[in-house]
């Protein structure tokens, strides 16, 4: 901005500079300066040309590392016959054989949250074109080149977590507000099972427990119960605002043999 400001002024004192000239100055000689002026202008707008043309060229060297229309023909190759605008659990599971990724490997997860996707199972012409694009990803050799980068992104608290919790509206059924106990316990196995010590424990308190569903409430508290207490709870409150499902977990608990510790130190209040 600063830039351009020094030109007005420049631009302007140059015109002002010039009115003042043709004031006093005799015809001819206003020729001479007009004369020198014009090649200024002259280089100004080839220098503008030239700017230009090198940008369009830096926009299509970006514009060569993604390709719509080839995305696009990806797409269809593995949309439905009835609804070319979805890829159907058919088409998903060839997409995954064909980028050597097994439906259930949690890099599907990944991918279906790069591009948005509403519905498990289902990718959307467009959450399709908006995924790839962002990965620049236009044919199956580019797709499977990136799966590890989609792996490491777990790696990450924060992308681990938006990725979390996108899972909730992905897996759930949409007729429903609540996610159903058995989705549940599979989402988590994916996503906590080789992450959280305690995950065993709490498949084994979900499988005898009384609750059919998980609200979205329970599910996120259950991720940062999994990050924040440790695994002989002994930094766990009671008076804590842990949701009434991890407070019955915790109690749970005290009935585990391995759990002594825990006993002693709940008794003594």
């Amino acid at each position: 901005m600063q830039t351009l400001q020094e030109d007005s002024t420049v631009e302007f004192e140059d015109s002002e500079r010039l009115a003042r000239l043709s004031i006093v100055m005799p015809p001819q000689r206003r020729k001479r300066v007009e004369a020198v002026e014009e090649p200024k202008a002259n280089n100004k707008r080839q220098r503008m040309h030239n700017s230009s043309r090198k940008s369009s060229r830096t926009a299509e060297i970006i514009d060569d590392s993604f390709s719509h229309k080839k995305c696009t023909l990806l797409f269809s190759e593995y949309a439905g016959a009835n609804d070319p605008d979805v890829i159907g659990p058919e088409g998903m599971e060839k997409f995954c054989e064909d980028i050597g990724v097994e439906p259930e490997n949690i890099v599907m997860l990944v991918l279906a949250w790069k591009m948005e996707a509403k519905q498990m199972g289902f990718f959307t012409k467009s959450e399709w074109l908006r995924g790839l694009r962002d990965l620049e990803c236009d044919s199956l050799e580019k797709i499977r080149n990136k799966i590890e980068y989609l792996r490491s992104l777990l790696n990450e608290p924060v992308v681990f977590k938006n990725i979390y919790r996108y899972a909730y509206d992905f897996a759930r059924d949409k007729d429903q507000r609540s996610m159903d106990i058995d989705t549940a316990k599979a989402m988590l196995q994916l996503l906590l099972g080789r992450l959280w010590s305690m995950y065993s424990l709490f498949h084994q308190f979900l499988e005898q427990s009384k609750y059919k569903v998980i609200n979205k409430d329970q599910w996120c508290n259950v991720l940062e119960f999994s990050r924040t207490i440790k695994p002989d709870l002994s930094n766990y409150d009671e008076d804590g605002a842990w949701p009434v499902l991890l407070d019955e977990f915790v109690e749970w608990l005290k009935t585990k043999q391995n759990f002594p510790n825990l006993r002693q130190s709940t008794s003594q209040y």
